[in-house]
């Protein structure tokens, strides 16, 4: 079964309230939508650094976001990751006012994930970024993971 590392605004679209912006709820829908399609299709894995970020927030929120990824296990953030991720910093495409968004694509390439789902289109899934991101990544000797919303990870 191929694994997919969930990044923490999947969790955050999937359990929040109904946004009034259009797009965001649309993501929100989509997300309520395929999350028991993606558990059924996929290994699913988060890291110590998703549980961090669930916590964040408005305590109620937070509990929500927390329950539903209580069952999923948890990838571990080695020293490789943390290299990896300054590297994505310094060499790379992620500012390094955001060393949480380079961590998770860190976490999810040292681990062997197949995919990272991720709703960040700013400075994860992002076209042009992502291709820096991948160059890195094998530079470095390690396999990308395919970068995609969970709308793209498994369609229709």
């Amino acid at each position: 079964m191929e694994t997919v590392y969930i990044e923490t605004s999947v969790i955050s679209y999937y359990t929040s309230k109904p946004s009034r912006d259009l797009i965001i709820a649309a993501r929100q829908e989509i997300t309520r939508e395929k999350w028991p399609k993606i558990a059924k299709l996929f290994e699913v894995y988060i890291s110590a650094l998703v549980i961090q970020e669930a916590e964040q927030g408005d305590p109620e929120a937070a509990k929500s976001r927390l329950t539903a990824i209580s069952n999923l296990p948890i990838l571990s953030i080695s020293d490789k990751a943390e290299r990896l991720a300054a590297l994505l910093i310094s060499d790379g495409p992620i500012p390094k006012q955001y060393p949480e968004d380079a961590l998770h694509i860190a976490i999810a390439t040292t681990n062997g994930m197949d995919y990272l789902s991720t709703w960040n289109f700013t400075h994860i899934n992002n076209a042009q970024i992502k291709s820096k991101i991948i160059s890195l990544v094998e530079s470095q000797g390690f396999h990308c993971p395919v970068i995609c919303s969970p709308e793209e990870l498994i369609g229709e």
